[in-house]
């Protein structure tokens, strides 16, 4: 990966970095989905990525600086962790969900963390950005006893599978 831009240009760099889709498929992996190793990422993947290609993105990442991997020895599995940096692709992860809930065609099971997020307080998203930190970075959440942001996005999701429509019941 190059260290500078092709061009000055806020979006070309951070094309340069996130452009492709797989990219933004692994770091969703990791970001919601919690998976931090390779067979993980792998294996659980929706979408059926390959192991080249996932190689390759999880090397850019790192290149990118927005996952460290640990060294790991002979026979133990190496860990992707999130650095700040990937952690401040939340707010971009939130915003293409909110562009995808509008425009294109998804499942209401998939759908509802996108829309919770897109929808729901700003508040939820600061909220998920400090439970990733506190997971990746060892920074203690404000409030470590209160419910988290994941937490409360996975209670959502299972509302939506019981109701059958997608959208979380009211509370």
């Amino acid at each position: 990966m190059r260290e500078e831009p092709r061009s000055g240009c806020a979006i070309n760099a951070a094309v340069e970095v996130l452009g492709d889709p797989w990219t933004l498929i692994v770091l969703r992996d990791v970001i919601f989905g919690g998976r931090r190793h390779f067979r993980d990422l792998l294996t659980r993947n929706d979408e059926g990525i390959a192991s080249n290609i996932l190689a390759s993105r999880l090397r850019k990442l790192v290149e990118g600086g927005l996952l460290s991997r640990d060294d790991a020895t002979r026979g133990q599995k190496a860990t992707y962790t999130l650095t700040e940096a990937g952690i401040q692709t939340l707010p971009v992860m939130v915003a293409l969900g909110a562009w995808g809930l509008r425009h294109r065609p998804t499942t209401p099971e998939l759908a509802v963390r996108a829309r919770l997020l897109a929808e729901g307080s700003p508040h939820l998203v600061n909220e998920l950005m400090d439970e990733l930190r506190e997971l990746h970075l060892g920074v203690t959440r404000e409030n470590p006893k209160s419910p988290t942001a994941s937490e409360r996005l996975q209670q959502a999701y299972e509302a939506a599978i019981a109701a059958g429509d997608g959208r979380p019941s009211a509370r």
